[in-house]
C-alpha cells in the first residue's frame, strides 16, 4: 500500500536498543533473516517484542468488526509511528490513517499515505506551509483537519488563499465537552464555526464531525458509556444543525470519533445519525493492532458486556506487546530487580504485568508467571519486582512483561523485534517519534 523500501534498506547497528553489539551494521529487511531467537539470547535485553500471530488476530478481528457495524477505521497511527505498520494496517482495509501533529503527518507523507486525518487544529506557519505545498504537490493527497473556532477557521483560509493550493483544504468541525481538549462546547459556538467554515468556501471545504470521547470517565464502565453516548448524540446533533442550514459542501458528510475504549458506541450511535445526505462513519481506534495486557484489555472486557453480539466474532483482541528482561539481582528474599524500567516501558496508567518466565539452559518454552510476583516500583533503568520468598527466579532469569497503554511504550523505542510464536525473530519495525 506505501512504500517501504528506503525504510527496509535503512541501516541498525549496536546504537539501538536491543540490537547486538559489535556485529556492524544490518540493513533492517535483513534482521529477520539471521535466524536469531529471543529465548537463544540472541539479542540484548531489554527488547520490545510483537507477536506476529496476534498482529494478524487483530487485523482480521477489527476487519470482521467493521463489516458487521457498516463503519471504516482511520487508525491513530500516533500509536506505533512504524509506516511498517501503517502498511499493514492498510493492507488490513484501514480508510485512511490518523495522526495528532505535523512531524508524524510529514513521516506518513515521507512512506506514501495518501490519505490522512489530522486529528487536530492545524495551525503555526510551518505547519500550514506544509500542508497546503502538499495538496498542491500531490492531487492524490486526501486531507483532513480540525477546526473549533472562528479563528481557526480564519488562520486557515488565511493561508490557503495565499498559498493557493488549487483545491480546498477539508476540515472537520471538532465539539468538546467542558474540561476536556480541543472542540467547541456547545450547539450555538458550533453552528457560527461552521458557518465560517462554509463563507470561507472555495478555501475550506466543511466534511463532517469530529470529536473524541476518550477522556470521559465516570465512576464506573455504565456511567462511562453513558457520558460517551451523550457527547456523541452532541456531535450527531452539530451534524443535523449544519445539515438542515446547508453548510457541509457536496459530498459525502464524515462522523467520526473513537478512541480504543468505546469504537463500538461510535459505530452504533452514528449509525443512527439519520442525516439526509449520506455518511459515512469513521472510528479511530488505535491501540486495537497491538492491544495491551491491562487497560485495553479490560476496556474491551467492558465492549463484550454492552455489545454481546461482538462475541460473535471469535475470540478477542490479543495483546503483541511483550518487554523481555533479566533479573539483575535478589537483595531481599521478597524482592527481586530486573534490568527494564521507566526508559522502556510506559508507565502512564499502570505499572507493566509479569506474565512469563525463562531460565536458558532448562525451560523449552516460556513457563507462567507465578501469581504472586508483582510490579512494586520503577526507576529509570530498573523494575522492582515483589516477590514470594521461594519464588523460583534467579539472577540471569528471563522474564516477559505484558504492558498498559501502547502508545507510551512505542515511544521508547525506535525499532521493535517481531517475533513467531516460538520467538524466532522474523522481522523489526522502525518508530519516528
Amino acid at each position: 500500500m506505501i512504500d517501504l523500501g528506503e525504510l527496509r534498506q535503512s541501516e541498525i547497528d549496536g546504537r539501538t536498543k536491543g540490537f547486538p553489539g559489535g556485529i556492524g551494521a544490518l540493513r533492517l529487511s535483513e534482521i529477520g533473516k539471521k535466524g536469531w531467537n529471543l529465548l537463544r539470547e540472541d539479542v540484548p535485553l531489554p527488547a520490545a517484542v510483537l507477536k506476529r500471530s496476534a498482529l494478524e488476530h487483530n487485523t482480521k478481528w477489527m476487519g470482521a468488526f467493521l463489516q458487521r457495524t457498516g463503519a471504516v477505521i482511520a487508525p491513530h497511527g500516533k500509536t506505533p509511528m512504524s509506516p511498517q505498520l501503517f502498511d499493514m494496517q492498510l493492507e488490513g482495509g484501514a480508510w485512511a490513517i490518523t495522526l495528532a501533529t505535523i512531524q508524524q503527518v510529514q513521516v506518513a507523507r515521507r512512506y506514501g499515505v495518501k490519505r490522512i486525518i489530522l486529528a487536530n487544529e492545524l495551525v503555526g506557519k510551518q505547519a500550514l506551509r506544509y500542508v497546503l505545498d502538499e495538496i498542491a504537490r500531490d492531487p492524490g493527497f486526501d486531507f483532513y483537519c480540525l477546526v473549533d473556532s472562528i479563528d481557526s477557521v480564519e488562520i486557515l483560509a488565511s493561508a490557503a488563499r495565499a498559498r493557493k493550493p488549487g483545491r480546498p483544504v477539508q476540515v472537520l468541525l471538532e465539539g468538546g465537552f467542558t474540561g476536556g481538549r480541543c472542540g467547541v462546547r456547545d450547539l450555538d459556538a458550533a453552528l457560527k464555526v461552521a458557518r465560517a467554515a462554509r463563507a470561507a468556501s472555495p478555501h475550506l471545504a466543511l466534511r463532517g464531525v469530529e470529536g473524541f470521547e476518550g477522556l470521559l470517565r465516570g465512576r464506573s464502565a455504565a456511567e462511562s458509556a453513558a457520558l460517551v453516548r451523550g457527547f456523541l448524540d452532541f456531535l450527531v446533533s452539530i451534524a443535523r444543525a449544519a445539515e438542515k442550514e446547508g453548510l457541509f459542501a457536496p459530498g459525502i458528510v464524515l462522523l467520526t470519533a473513537g478512541g480504543s475504549a468505546f469504537y463500538d458506541l461510535v459505530a452504533e450511535r452514528f449509525a443512527k445519525a439519520g442525516l439526509k445526505s449520506k455518511t459515512q462513519v469513521v472510528t479511530r481506534s488505535g491501540c486495537y493492532l497491538s492491544h495491551d495486557s491491562q487497560a485495553y484489555s479490560e476496556h474491551f472486557a467492558n465492549m463484550l458486556e454492552r455489545a454481546p453480539e461482538l462475541k460473535a466474532l471469535g475470540h478477542g483482541l490479543k495483546p503483541s506487546i511483550e518487554l523481555w528482561t533479566y533479573v539483575s539481582s535478589r537483595p531481599e528474599p521478597g524482592k527481586c530487580l530486573l534490568t527494564m524500567g521507566r526508559r522502556d516501558v510506559g508507565t502512564d496508567l499502570h505499572d507493566p504485568v509479569a506474565q512469563l518466565w525463562f531460565r536458558p539452559g532448562l525451560h523449552t518454552a516460556p513457563q507462567a508467571m507465578p501469581g504472586n510476583h508483582k510490579v512494586a516500583g520503577l526507576n529509570d533503568q530498573h523494575t522492582h519486582l515483589t516477590i514470594d520468598p521461594n519464588s523460583p527466579l534467579k539472577v540471569g532469569d528471563m522474564v516477559a512483561f505484558g504492558i498498559s497503554h501502547p502508545c507510551t511504550t512505542f515511544d521508547k523505542w525506535t525499532m521493535l523485534y517481531v517475533v513467531n510464536d516460538g520467538y524466532d525473530i522474523i522481522d523489526a519495525v522502525k518508530t519516528f517519534f
